[in-house]
């Protein structure tokens, strides 16, 4: 008996690999999102009307608006997850924050190259120190400090407990970003206008199919760095067993 559970008994590298499950919702997730943005492209360029001032320049919104709201929802997941780890010191809640601080950034950085290819024929500058803009920037240079300092930090304990109070202090930033508009005097562009003077349906049912694109995307992006960092852990515990 005692040999037959010896036999069954998984390793600690075994149980870090990813079960079968997790793969099959890692390519739902990837299915869904690439039909969702091929969908996106052809509904922003087809089927959403173009902006009566900025003209085409503006359907960089689609992808632009978007990956701001999932950035934000990255450093949402951040933020939570690190609170968790501090509570628990569960190591599955660092995972998972450092997964997402890693997606975010990559969303975040999009942001910052489509919003100087809309601004440049919008305002005629690539770049202006408005304030959401500088907000902005200093989120992404939080959550890039965030990368380096998990990078920079050797002992496993204490990088998780420096990352999750960073991870938090961090999120901050991002209802500044979202009211920078509204507290400063800010060129950002708040409203877009076909002829009425506000969102067309058109454009705001497009944003929206954009919005749910980008979270299967993330999700996607996501369930494959979690899975990286679980091959990774699972190939060091071989090492060590070896």
């Amino acid at each position: 008996m005692r040999d037959v559970e010896t036999r069954t008994r998984r390793t600690p590298a075994e149980e870090l690999r990813p079960a079968e499950d997790a793969d099959r919702t890692r390519r739902l997730w990837g299915l869904l999102a690439g039909i969702s943005l091929v969908v996106l492209l052809a509904m922003a360029f087809w089927y959403a009307p173009e902006d009566a001032n900025q003209g085409a320049a503006q359907r960089i919104f689609y992808i632009h608006v978007p990956s701001a709201w999932i950035g934000f929802l990255a450093f949402g997941v951040v933020f939570v997850a690190s609170i968790a780890f501090l509570a628990t010191g569960a190591r599955r809640f660092d995972d998972l924050a450092a997964a997402s601080a890693e997606v975010g950034v990559v969303f975040t950085t999009a942001v910052l190259i489509t919003g100087p290819l809309w601004g440049r024929p919008v305002w005629g500058v690539y770049w202006t120190w408005d304030p959401r803009l500088t907000s902005f920037l200093m989120l992404w240079l939080i959550y890039l400090s965030y990368l380096v300092l998990r990078g920079y930090v050797p002992e496993p304990i204490r990088r998780a407990r420096f990352s999750a109070v960073l991870g938090i202090v961090g999120f901050l930033d991002v209802p500044i970003v979202y009211l920078s508009a509204r507290w400063w005097r800010s060129e950002h562009p708040t409203q877009f206008v076909v002829e009425g003077g506000e969102l067309p349906p058109q454009m705001l049912v497009t944003m929206i199919v954009g919005v749910v694109a980008f979270t299967f995307l993330y999700l996607y992006l996501l369930s494959v760095r979690r899975q990286v960092a679980r091959l990774r852990a699972a190939a060091e515990l071989e090492e060590v067993a070896r």
